[in-house]
């Protein structure tokens, strides 16, 4: 696995209750090449770190929305 590591938040919809939180928290950290994920459901926002030699934002939103949820287009961010 490589060692570079992108960090990636994205805004989240339809998030509701702790339990959503858990559900896309779960989904995120299954996928290969996801280090870590942590949403916070006042911000409606899922801090995710990955590998992007293994795994791609557009697999990461799909992902979210497989689970349930939408993601906000044009307001992710990338920090290097």
């Amino acid at each position: 696995m490589s060692e570079k590591t992108e960090h990636l938040v994205l805004p989240i919809t339809g998030m509701t209750c702790a339990n959503c939180v858990a559900t896309v928290e779960r989904n995120l950290k299954k996928l290969d090449g996801v280090r870590t994920a942590s949403v916070n459901l006042a911000s409606e926002r899922a801090s995710i770190e990955f590998d992007p030699s293994t795994i791609d934002q557009a697999k990461i939103i799909e992902r979210i929305q497989r689970a349930g949820y939408g993601v906000a287009t044009g307001e992710a961010d990338i920090l290097l």
